[in-house]
């Protein structure tokens, strides 16, 4: 009998990336990684409807980065960019 390994854990460093890239102190860490989880919730329950498949959460120096993999990107864009404006105001 084999045993059951995770998919993501096995392909992570062959064919896929980590979701989350980013450096933390100690101190920092417990803060940044729940404020990680609460974004991921948020936009996830914001945009169900563009079919959100992939979050990457990149944290250079002081600033946060997010990438958003959809299937319908017009929904989250909008129309003239409009709903992507307001989505980086919140």
């Amino acid at each position: 009998m084999g045993q059951k390994v995770n998919p993501v854990g096995l392909r992570l460093g062959i064919n896929r990336t980590w979701d989350s890239r980013w450096f933390a102190k100690k101190a920092d860490y417990g803060k940044l990684l729940h404020e990680d989880i609460k974004i991921r919730k948020q936009l996830k329950k914001r945009l169900y409807q563009a079919g959100v498949s992939r979050i990457i959460i990149e944290r250079p120096h002081k600033k946060c980065r997010i990438t958003i993999y959809a299937a319908r990107p017009g929904v989250i864009i909008g129309k003239k960019g409009a709903d992507i404006d307001k989505l980086r105001k919140d």
